[in-house]
């Protein structure tokens, strides 16, 4: 009986230990482990996170005169009027990252909310000038460690133009308080957790809201084009440690 104790004994230490939690049969990290640490390590957790904030410049070019994107919904007749506007908006913000990188696949990212003051000057149109406030959100669509990230967003906002409808220019803005509709995509690239530069294509809207009716008619204007911006970090980088 003794023997056959020393035998069982032998045995047992002879045998290999089993593998570690979170580890291979080699003592190597697992697939999940490694997942984890290239999350963690991801650099756009450096540069998308909970209550950053940042400065942003805009500036567009849109030429285009195309409908309102909702006369389908107003019943208006789906067309552009014979006069024809282009705007080039410059556009001061602060962005606001209201949450950190989360969500599946191809959705996953962080959304901003943007506070926007906003100078367009009108080279073609009656009208000269338009300047507003806007409020917008914006969803960015991260891929880990990918510096080239695409983008949509919305703004809305109210503002005041020199309109000329009540001069008796045809096709004209029937007042000086508007309201605007902005919405676009485009990427941004980050340079480093500070820098980053962004281009895209954006719509915008611009009228009265049928308050100048019925003694001025309320056109509006409705052009798109492309539009480019420069984005930079305030304050210190706070960067968050969830995967």
């Amino acid at each position: 009986m003794l023997g056959k104790n020393l035998v069982l004994l032998a045995l047992l230490l002879a045998a290999p230990t089993s593998p570690a939690l979170g580890q291979n049969s080699k003592g190597l990290p697992s697939k999940k482990a490694l997942r984890n640490a290239k999350l963690a390590n991801d650099f756009n957790r450096k540069v998308f996170y909970r209550n950053k904030l940042e400065f942003s410049y805009e500036v567009g070019w849109l030429p285009w005169n195309i409908p309102l994107i909702f006369d389908v919904f107003l019943g208006s007749p789906y067309t552009t009027w014979p006069l024809k506007y282009t705007m080039l908006p410059n556009i001061a913000s602060l962005r606001w990252q209201v949450d950190g990188i989360h969500g599946p696949s191809v959705l996953r990212g962080s959304t901003d909310f943007t506070f926007s003051g906003s100078f367009t000057a009108i080279p073609s149109g009656p009208e000269t000038r338009y300047a507003a406030f806007d409020f917008g959100i914006r969803r960015n669509f991260i891929q880990p460690d990918w510096r080239v990230v695409p983008y949509y967003e919305m703004r809305g906002g109210v503002g005041d133009i020199n309109a000329k409808g009540p001069d008796g220019v045809l096709y004209a803005q029937g007042q000086d308080l508007t309201f605007t509709y902005m919405m676009g995509s485009g990427v941004r690239y980050d340079f480093n957790p500070r820098f980053s530069l962004a281009a895209g294509a954006t719509y915008m809207h611009v009228s009265n809201a049928y308050l100048s009716q019925p003694k001025y008619e309320d056109f509006g204007i409705n052009v798109w084009g492309p539009i480019f911006g420069f984005n930079m970090r305030l304050g210190k980088q706070k960067p968050s440690s969830a995967p």
